[in-house]
Formats: structure tokens, sequence, C-alpha cells
């Protein structure tokens, strides 16, 4: 198994989707780049901490590659705004990649050279690549978050509609589908 670490926003959008990729063994919400030690999620909240919302993902490199997990990273959030995603801002909210060795790195960065090359965004890309130091779970009540809170407001409005357009923009990478 390898593990991802990525940084798009809100943690529950992501976990949603992350979940329902094929190769994809665990998510787990979470806190990583602060410099506060396991912090809680209203320290987080603050934007002072240092800490982004991440998840970090558990994945079978030999059913879904680095690079196909980036890519869903990339179509499934906003990599062009720094600290912010729709609505939520700050610098908990910021895009970015947390490698776990150079060839992740190395992956990610060519990715981003070649999403540049090809504008797929009018802005650019202000994904952060940084390498991974620490992880620290967020408290139980964000994991399974969107799957437990599904007419919650948020869950309605934001998570909702973004796991809906990644089931279709992947709808051949979703468990259970012909991946």
């Amino acid at each position: 198994m390898e593990v991802a670490t990525l940084g798009g926003g809100c943690f529950w959008c992501l976990e949603a989707v992350f979940k329902e990729l094929h190769g994809v063994v665990g998510v787990r919400p979470g806190y990583a780049g602060g410099t506060v030690p396991h912090p809680t999620y209203e320290q987080v909240c603050t934007g002072t901490t240092g800490h982004a919302e991440v998840v970090q993902v558990e994945f079978d490199p030999e059913l879904l590659t680095y690079r196909q997990l980036l890519e869903v990273f990339f179509a499934i959030h906003d990599p062009t705004t720094p600290d912010r995603q729709g609505e939520d801002v700050g610098p908990q909210y910021r895009s970015i990649i947390f490698y776990h060795s150079d060839e992740q790195k190395a992956t990610a960065r060519e990715l981003m050279g070649e999403l540049e090359a090809q504008k797929v965004w009018e802005d650019p890309i202000v994904t952060q690549l940084e390498a991974f130091q620490a992880f620290y779970p967020a408290e139980d009540y964000h994991v399974d978050y969107f799957a437990r809170n599904p007419d919650q407001p948020y869950c309605r409005l934001v998570v909702g509609p973004k796991v809906a357009k990644f089931r279709k923009q992947f709808s051949d990478k979703l468990k259970g589908g012909n991946s």
C-alpha cells in the first residue's frame, strides 16, 4: 500500500470523493503542515496553527497510481485560489500536496507542469508541494461526515455536488465500476 496526504479545502469533501475511488483502501481526515502538535479542529479553524485540513489516503498502487490519484485531486478542487475553496477561506483550506517520497514529489511537479501547460485553468496553480512531516487525525465526528450527515446544509450545498461531479467525471474509476 502507498499513502498520499492531500489538502484541497474542506476535508469532508475530499474524504467523500476518495472513499468512492477504486484502489483506495482507506481515507482519514486530519491536519498536516502546522506547528502545533495534535491540534484540535477549533484550533485549526482559527487559521493560526499553520495546519491544512487534509485527507490521508491509503491506496493500492497496482489498482490506482499516485498520478491517477492526483488527477482526481486536481479535478475536485480549485488549485488556483490561495487559502480558499469556494466560501471556505483561510490557510487551513489551502491547496497542498504533502509528498511522502521523492517519486511522489516528482510526479506531482510533472502533473502540475502539464496542467499549467494545458491551461486547464485561467489562473496559475498555487498548490503547495511540501515534504510530509506529520499527520494528526481529525476528531472522530469528522470521519464519514458526509455519509452520516447528507442532509446537513453544507453537505447538501457543497459536498453533495462535488461528489456528484466526481461520480460523473470519473464513473469508470468508481469502486464497483468498470476499472
